[in-house]
């Protein structure tokens, strides 16, 4: 399916759509009439004398600095040139195709002045899977300008891009798809460039990813709960309702949705009159996760759908304004509060899946080993919890406030979203392998406690098949990291969410 942009409201799912899945993209009707609206106000305001930053005034520490009126073509091609600064490993292929399509989407809204010729250059160069080289480091939050830059010069035949698996320059890749290169007229060079595509893509995907991760965390907790054999009054309907705070009702709704139809849900079936607070406050944590991710969610929307250009085309005004729509900082707000709030989410995990190994509280053999002190079983796994934990904890520290001016200090603000971003990804990533541990723990139990299928919830007893067709029972000794790793990879693939359990019929 096509996604069309610049009428409908766009979501994060249209951006994985088309980053992932490679579907192309389209520009509505209505969208064309009001880009080639405002490329007539651009051309017509270029030659009216008045001074526009980055129309016929220069950018930067040069603002106000006049262009002359032969190099205003040129001189967009150059402030594309110089803003390729960005630096480090090159964004995968996925992360790119955000981009460029988190680009056309703005581009798309009219703000930015830029010609319909470039706007479709742009569409085609992504619809034809030519995917430019755009390095990691380099954006300070106040525009995306490094990777921006990076992402712009194949259009007209310069640095560098992928075309089927192989990395050309860009006239190469434009010859071998088919594209001639496109002229950067008046505007055109900023238009593609002035915008927090690269955060808006990189926060859409990392934000996805942390939401199937928490789809994944509720399974292993439900799955933990059966091996645990839980006291589940904390998901009481009439509990969470007594205090309805954010997200809480949602999660204990979650969860009894997993545990349907377990043995736990009879009467006087737990094992304790009170778990430890790590089982018992998941809706609570849980809940505040998803919410700070819901409205992080929110705030990646809202740039998606946006015209955050400067200068900005105002069309019905017939005006060009200065403006700060470039600057995001409720969206890298947004961010730091996610990943503080995953971060609590991962010390009770790490909690809870320790809690497993002592028979104190669970009843079950030392270590989750039934061959006793002469077997390790997880007890080892604790290290790894450990390393994982600090590696969360030092990715949840805030990243927004860490800026310094720049261009003589006229730019002596920002919020550093893209480093921002990147960070939660990292966190998500290993956030993945607590969950794997946690699934795999929780597995060992019920295997342990020799539950029968019958005695589990529909959800919990689909978890735990989903679990033992990657890996078997832990029985004798044997290296636990590849296992680790292979649930990762299924936490990551979804294999553990809701949309799994559509998929099988459940």
């Amino acid at each position: 399916m096509t996604v069309a942009v610049g009428e409908q409201w766009l979501g994060i799912n249209d951006l994985v759509r088309v980053a992932r899945s490679g579907e192309p993209v389209s520009l509505a009707p209505r969208a064309r009439e009001r880009v080639v609206a405002a490329r007539e106000l651009v051309m017509r305001l270029a030659t009216s004398g008045q001074a526009i930053y980055g129309l016929n005034s220069a950018l930067g520490a040069n603002t106000g600095a006049v262009l002359a009126e032969g190099d205003l073509e040129d001189y967009q091609r150059r402030a594309v040139r110089a803003r390729a600064v960005a630096v480090g490993p090159a964004y995968d292929k996925t992360s790119v195709r955000a981009m460029q399509f988190a680009r056309i989407a703005g581009l798309s809204r009219g703000g930015s002045g830029v010609s319909p010729a470039v706007l479709d250059a742009c569409i085609n160069l992504l619809n034809f899977q030519v995917h430019p080289v755009v390095p990691r480091f380099g954006s300070i939050g106040v525009a995306d300008l490094p990777q921006l830059s990076h992402l712009a010069l194949p259009l007209f035949g310069e640095g560098q891009a992928e075309v089927r698996g192989e990395v050309v320059d860009g006239a190469a890749a434009l010859e071998r798809a088919g594209l001639q290169p496109v002229s950067l007229g008046a505007k055109d060079g900023l238009a593609l460039i002035s915008s927090n595509a690269a955060t808006t893509a990189r926060a859409a995907i990392v934000l996805h990813e942390a939401q199937v991760a928490l789809d994944a965390w509720l399974a292993a907790v439900a799955l933990g709960y059966e091996g645990f054999r839980a006291n589940l009054s904390p998901l009481h309907p009439a509990a969470v309702a007594a205090r309805p705070a954010a997200g809480q009702v949602e999660v204990a709704r979650r969860l009894r949705e997993l545990l349907k139809g377990s043995a736990l849900l009879e009467p006087d079936a737990a094992r304790r009159v009170q778990d430890p607070v790590s089982l018992r406050v998941v809706p609570q944590v849980h809940g505040a996760a998803r919410d700070m991710v819901d409205a992080a969610c929110a705030q990646v929307e809202i740039e998606l759908n946006s015209a955050a250009d400067s200068p900005l085309v105002l069309t019905e005004q017939g005006v060009m304004l200065s403006n700060g729509n470039f600057h995001v900082p409720a969206l890298a707000l947004a961010l730091d509060a996610s990943a503080i709030a995953l971060a609590q989410a991962a010390s009770m995990s790490v909690s809870r899946s320790q809690r497993f190994m002592s028979p104190g509280l669970t009843g079950l053999p030392l270590q989750l080993t039934r061959h006793g002190p002469a077997h390790s079983g997880f007890a080892t796994v604790q290290k790894t919890l450990t390393a994982l934990w600090a590696e969360v904890r030092l990715r949840a520290n805030p990243g927004s406030l860490d800026y310094l001016p720049v261009s003589e200090a006229l730019e002596d603000h920002a919020c550093m979203a893209l480093g921002v971003a990147e960070k939660l990804g990292e966190l998500v990533e290993r956030l993945r392998y607590l969950i794997a541990i946690e699934l795999l723990v929780a597995a060992q139990s019920v295997d342990l406690r020799e539950l029968k299928p019958g005695q589990m919830g529909e959800g919990t007893r689909r978890s735990f098949e989903q679990v033992r067709k990657l890996v078997p029972m832990l029985d004798q000794d044997r290296p636990l990291g590849p296992d680790i790793d292979r649930i990762q990879s299924a936490v990551a693939a979804g294999v553990f969410g809701p949309e799994s359990a559509k998929a099988v019929g459940a």
